[in-house]
């Protein structure tokens, strides 16, 4: 089974703590798999943008069906977010 060793919320600095420091603003937490994708800050900015571009913007799927959806591929998935 992988590994990885996260950075906690206490140890964030640099960039780091910028990225938890948007997720708490966002959220009100910092969600592991922001905390697994920090390893990697740059990677993890485009991959918030993405998801905040697709899931939280004005598009041909209203927010209902966009949930709908996120939450049957978690389902399908075994996710549990």
């Amino acid at each position: 089974m992988a590994f990885l060793k996260l950075v906690a919320e206490s140890e964030a600095t640099g960039a780091v703590k910028r990225l938890y420091d948007a997720a708490l603003s966002r959220a009100g937490y910092v969600a592991n798999i922001i905390k697994v994708m920090s390893r990697d800050v740059a990677t993890a900015d485009a991959s918030i943008q993405f998801y905040m571009r697709l899931m939280k913007s004005e598009n041909a799927l209203s927010k209902a069906r966009k949930e709908m959806l996120a939450t049957v591929v978690s389902n399908l998935n075994d996710c549990f977010y």
